[in-house]
């Protein structure tokens, strides 16, 4: 199949196959004598398990690292976590790894929610919900900008 009927296969897009393969997630296709890619259905399993596991918050370099085992799938669907087959198993850490960034990421979130909402509550002890018209926190009438994650007021 050529590369627009892959695409909608493997529901993506013509785009992403191309960098999917300048980026190492694929093998380069097999070409027609004019020079088309032509895909096959193991390319499009392939190509769906990528995808997955970019939706499952691996990055293009943390599949990159599984590459040479995603052949070793059978279908398009990825093996239980820890099944001997998996493709990012335990013994390439990619995905301990992704989840500790993850869990890192979801601690830091969680700690700025609850300052943010702290300064909230410190602003309406009474626990109503500000009006319209009134300031949410004493940093309204600050200029908030952000610094690598971390909320900063300005005061002129």
């Amino acid at each position: 199949m050529k590369i627009g009927e892959a695409a909608a296969a493997a529901a993506t897009t013509q785009r992403a196959l191309r960098f999917y393969e300048q980026r190492g997630l694929l093998p380069p296709p097999r070409r027609t004598a004019s020079g088309q890619r032509v895909y096959d259905q193991a390319d499009v399993n392939r190509l769906r398990i990528i995808r997955e596991l970019l939706a499952l918050g691996l990055t293009v370099e943390d599949v990159r690292a599984c590459t040479d085992r995603l052949h070793l799938l059978e279908g398009d669907t990825l093996p239980r976590y820890g099944d001997p087959r998996g493709v990012c198993s335990a013994t390439s850490g990619v995905v301990e790894r992704r989840i500790a960034a993850l869990d890192a990421e979801i601690t830091r979130l969680t700690t700025l929610r609850d300052r943010l909402a702290a300064r909230t509550s410190a602003a309406h002890p009474e626990g109503r919900a500000p009006t319209d018209d009134e300031p949410t926190d004493e940093l309204a009438d600050g200029e908030l900008t952000t610094d690598g994650g971390v909320l900063t007021v300005m005061r002129s």
